[in-house]
């Protein structure tokens, strides 16, 4: 008999990794880490996927001055189809920001601007990511399709979150699991 995840499972502050076979640009060899999951639904940003925007960029639309020129390269990241104007930061310190609150051991997520002005004055997070945009499941969506070998679980790494290159974080994070990931099959094994 399948076993199905439910609520008193939950997957917040795990990340969460695209099968192979998972298609379509917002998801396909995507890590998501997941900050929320609740009776009514589960909340989280894809880590991996770099978009054309930098800080440099958003610094200028916002209209905010950087005196920390070691972050203007930095890429925005793409979070996710659901809300793709709205912006985040994840990062390790918990700061003195509006609109902070923890989703992991060590890990925080910001949706107010005044951390984006402490980065650029260099009096934000050492360690952070920008982004844009989050992915969202309904109640019950992802234990679906989890159940159907759409979606991996591995245990959160501060490093993968950090350290990895952002090309790497895919392939790293099963390897975590000690898979190759472009070895798995599409199709679920159950006993």
């Amino acid at each position: 008999m399948e076993t199905i995840p439910s609520f008193d499972q939950s997957f917040a502050r795990q990340p969460l990794i695209a099968m192979p076979h998972l298609e379509g640009f917002s998801f396909s060899r995507s890590v998501v880490y997941l900050c929320d999951h609740d009776e009514s639904g589960v909340m989280g940003f894809v880590v991996n996927k770099p978009s054309s925007f930098t800080l440099s960029e958003l610094f200028d639309q916002l209209g905010i001055e950087c005196e920390n020129p070691d972050v203007l390269e930095k890429p925005v990241l793409s979070g996710g189809p659901v809300q793709p104007e709205a912006g985040f930061v994840l990062h390790e310190e918990k700061g003195d920001w509006d609109a902070t609150q923890k989703v992991g051991d060590s890990i925080y997520l910001t949706g107010s601007p005044d951390i984006l002005h402490a980065i650029a004055k260099n009096r934000g997070p050492k360690l952070f990511l920008v982004i844009r945009g989050y992915a969202g499941w309904g109640g019950g969506q992802l234990e679906q399709e989890i159940n159907e070998n759409s979606w991996l679980m591995v245990e959160s790494k501060r490093g993968l979150l950090f350290d990895c290159p952002y090309y790497a974080r895919w392939e790293n994070a099963a390897k975590s699991l000690g898979v190759n990931i472009n070895l798995l099959s599409r199709e679920a094994g159950h006993a």
